[in-house]
């Protein structure tokens, strides 16, 4: 079977084809663990949204893949599409494994920690191995400045803009999504908040859909409605969130661990993302499209 006809069943880009066509964005969430699986397929249902569920490679390596197995198997029950994607992989054999040996929909193929022309070859490679697969991909053109939870932190490879030349060069790599640099960071923004070049973002997006290419938005932590908003409607379909409904349970467990039942501050904590990701799969539309 060519790796055209195994991508048209993909789960992710089945979403996000959705999504595009109507103008919302879908949540894309990282999970740490259980509980976090559950929350964020409980506000899918009962929202009756799209959402995407993503891991770090740490939770393959700190599991084993249990992890990513478990969502898979919350992905399958569900009555909302539901798929699994790998965030930022930048290890080669990671994806291979990844691609291989684990439930994935799609995997974002990182290779942004090496210089342009070696990122563009590997990132090629990669996506053809993933393809071959029926696994979707995804891919960071430019330099989003920051660093997450397992991630090389790219602050000293001097963030760069993603331009209209290197969107060329990263479709021309079979990528089936991208997660463009228009002022977007991973981490924190501080007081400033995001400045964010829409312009920018407005003419890749008009590129990638001549091209069949879904848009990605990275970087989403304290975002305010109406800069998300701006993002969905300069074309972005897939929201990338870890912070974002992730805030309350946090700081629910800082206060509440020293003396709450560990069962309790499970069942609690659930509760907490629950309602912070209902809160934003109705901001970005998608409450009602699954």
């Amino acid at each position: 079977m060519g790796s055209a006809k195994l991508l048209s069943s993909n789960k992710t880009s089945q979403i996000l084809a959705k999504a595009e066509k109507g103008g919302y964005g879908v949540i894309a969430a990282i999970a740490y663990n259980i509980e976090q699986i559950l929350a964020l397929v409980r506000a899918a249902e009962s929202t009756r949204a799209p959402l995407i569920l993503q891991f770090f490679p740490w939770a393959i390596t700190f599991s084993n893949g249990l992890l990513v197995e478990t969502a898979a198997i919350a992905a399958r029950s569900s009555t909302v599409p539901i798929s699994i994607h790998l965030d930022h992989c930048q290890n080669e054999d990671m994806v291979r494994h990844a691609a291989d040996n684990l439930p994935f929909d799609s995997i974002m193929v990182d290779m942004s920690h090496h210089e342009k022309a070696e990122n563009l070859a590997k990132t090629k490679e990669l996506v053809a191995y993933c393809h071959e697969r029926g696994i979707a991909t995804e891919a960071e053109p430019g330099r989003i400045e920051g660093g997450e939870d397992g991630i090389a932190d790219t602050a000293d490879l001097s963030g760069m803009l993603t331009t209209p030349e290197e969107v060329e060069e990263f479709i021309d790599t079979g990528v089936d999504f991208l997660a463009p640099a228009f002022g977007n960071v991973h981490g924190e923004y501080g007081e400033r908040g995001p400045v964010l070049e829409y312009d920018r973002l407005e003419s890749i997006y008009a590129y990638c859909k001549k091209r069949g290419v879904r848009v990605v938005l990275h970087g989403t932590n304290d975002f305010p409605e109406d800069v998300m908003s701006k993002c969905i409607k300069g074309g972005v379909s897939k929201i990338n969130v870890n912070k974002l409904v992730l805030d309350d349970y946090n700081e629910y467990l800082r206060a509440a661990a020293p003396s709450t039942p560990l069962t309790r501050l499970m069942e609690e904590g659930v509760d907490k993302v629950v309602a912070l990701t209902e809160l934003w799969m109705h901001r970005c539309g998608s409450a009602g499209k699954g």
